[in-house]
This record gives structure tokens, C-alpha cells and sequence, in this order.
């Protein structure tokens, strides 16, 4: 990868890392999943709007707002409130485990959809060593009680979007800024999360921890994320900007554990291990020929 596709990659994996925490510390405070969603898309639209404005960014989007309706409906209306869902019931730690199957699932849906990021030999392997690795955690960590599995499902389900999004992304935005790519994806996601925000707003106001954390999702976690990830997808490819999933869960599990108490078992070790392996494999660097020939 080149040096501006590495020092993306660096920065969102620590920025995709951190998220974890701060959902955590604003659920356990109260805050509705949607409502939490909608005012951390919100605020990264409106930043990164405010941006593309200036810069005279937005006519690049011409004829492409049905399909960045697509993409912001699938990378972030779903999966940002299924996240919070989750989170509400599993803790930060396991979520970012379960959101590390992004490259499984994208290489997955790859052999269907995708011949460019297709996996074979090796890469298959790695489907199933990571596969293995969600059975063991959904098998040993998470089945003490349904509202546990129900948590685990919803953050599955938001991995899948994270996995689709990508894809959709490459297929007709490669050659339009990011900036504004996820400016207007962004916007359109804040008017689809609206009405689900103002039917469950929070029912008192807000700690100050809080508030300290919805600004960090939505500037930091957020705006500032997703333009970089826009750029790795742009120069490495959608299967090696998803392998983020490498570093981020480390970061969040590191938080889980030294900030919230979150304590590991056995599954999620394993599970872990398992998943980053698969991830690795399945997510491998072609064979030399094909990469030279194409």
C-alpha cells in the first residue's frame, strides 16, 4: 500500500477502535440507541457539510444520490443504532470482537458479488478459521441469556452492513472526493435516523460524560473516520481498508477491560484470535501472477 493508504489505515484503526467505548458509556447513561445515532451522524454531517461547502465539493455528487442513499442507509442509518442496541447488552469489548467478521463477511459475499476481492485457497481458509471463531464466541461468551444473543445479533447484523457498504462504495465513488462522498451520506443518513430520534428521546438530560462522548463520536469517531476510510478503500481496495478490524478491536477490548472492568472469557479470547487469523487469511494478498497480470 502506498504511504497516504498506511497512514489512513493507522489513524482509522484507532479511530474505529474507540467508538466501542464511548457507545457504552452513553447507553449505560440512558441515551436511545437512535437518538445516539442520529446526533452522532449529525454532527459529522454538518461538520463535513459545512467543509464541502466551502470547498465547492457537492456538484461532484450530481446524479449520484440514489446510490449514496444506498450506501448511507446500509454503512450507517442500520448498523450505527444496531451497534447501540448491541451494546446495551453485551459489553464494548465483545462488540468490537463481533464487529472484527467485517472482513469474513465481505469476502464472503465476495465470491457472489465481487470477482476483484474473491477469495480462494488460502483466503477460504481463513473464511472458515473465522467463521470457527464466531461459533466459539457466540458458543462460550454469549448464550448465558436472550437478551445476550439478541445484543450479539444485532451487532452481526451490523458487520453485514459494514461489509456491503464498502462494496457499494467502490463500485461508483472512487473517483469523487471522500470528503463530500461522506458529507452527503452522512446527511442522508441524519434525515433517515430522524423520526426513530424524536420517537425515543433520552428521558433526562445527559451527563457530562456523555455529551464528552457524543462529540467524540461525531467529530472524531465519525467525520474525521470516515473520510480517512474513504481514502483507504480508495487506494487499497475495500477487502484490505476492512482489515482496520485487525487493530481496532485491540483498542477497544484495551479500553473495555482497563477503563470499563470488562472482563474476557474464554470464548472471547479464542474467538478473538480465531477471527483476527481468518480475517488475515481471508483477506491475503493475491497470488503474484494475478497480480501482475491484472
Amino acid at each position: 500500500m502506498s504511504a497516504r493508504a498506511w497512514l489512513a489505515f493507522l489513524s482509522v484503526s484507532v479511530l474505529w477502535g474507540i467508538p466501542y467505548f464511548f457507545i457504552k458509556v452513553a447507553v449505560d447513561d440512558g441515551i436511545p440507541p437512535a437518538f445516539l445515532a442520529w446526533v452522532r451522524v449529525s454532527l459529522a454531517a454538518l461538520l463535513l457539510g459545512l467543509l464541502c461547502w466551502r470547498l465547492g465539493l457537492f456538484a461532484e455528487l450530481r446524479g449520484r444520490w440514489r446510490a449514496l442513499g444506498a450506501y448511507a442507509v446500509v454503512e450507517i442509518a442500520i448498523p450505527f443504532p444496531l451497534i447501540a442496541v448491541g451494546e446495551q447488552r453485551i459489553s464494548s469489548s465483545l462488540t468490537a470482537i463481533l464487529i472484527a467478521t467485517v472482513p469474513l463477511i465481505l469476502a464472503l459475499l465476495a465470491l457472489r458479488f465481487d470477482h476483484e476481492e474473491r477469495a480462494d485457497g488460502r483466503r477460504l481458509v481463513g473464511l472458515l478459521v473465522g467463521f470457527a471463531g464466531v461459533v466459539a464466541l457466540v458458543g462460550l461468551d454469549v448464550t448465558g441469556s436472550p437478551g445476550e444473543l439478541l445484543g450479539a445479533g444485532a451487532i452481526l447484523l451490523a458487520a453485514l452492513g459494514y461489509a456491503v457498504g464498502p462494496m457499494l462504495l467502490k463500485r461508483g465513488f472512487r473517483a469523487i472526493d471522500p470528503r463530500v462522498t461522506m458529507a452527503g451520506a452522512l446527511a442522508i443518513a441524519a434525515v433517515v435516523l430522524t423520526p426513530a430520534a424524536l420517537a425515543d428521546l433520552p428521558a433526562a438530560a445527559p451527563s457530562t460524560e456523555t455529551i464528552v462522548s457524543l462529540v467524540v463520536l461525531g467529530v472524531f469517531c465519525t467525520a474525521l473516520a470516515f473520510v480517512l476510510f474513504a481514502t483507504l478503500i480508495a487506494e487499497a481496495g475495500p477487502s484490505r481498508a476492512s482489515v482496520i478490524t485487525y487493530v481496532a478491536p485491540l483498542v477497544a477490548v484495551a479500553l473495555g477491560v482497563g477503563v470499563l472492568d470488562e472482563r474476557l472469557g474464554a470464548g472471547a479470547i479464542v474467538g478473538l484470535l480465531l477471527i483476527l487469523a481468518g480475517s488475515w487469511l481471508s483477506t491475503g494478498r493475491r497470488r503474484r501472477v494475478q497480480t501482475l497480470s491484472g
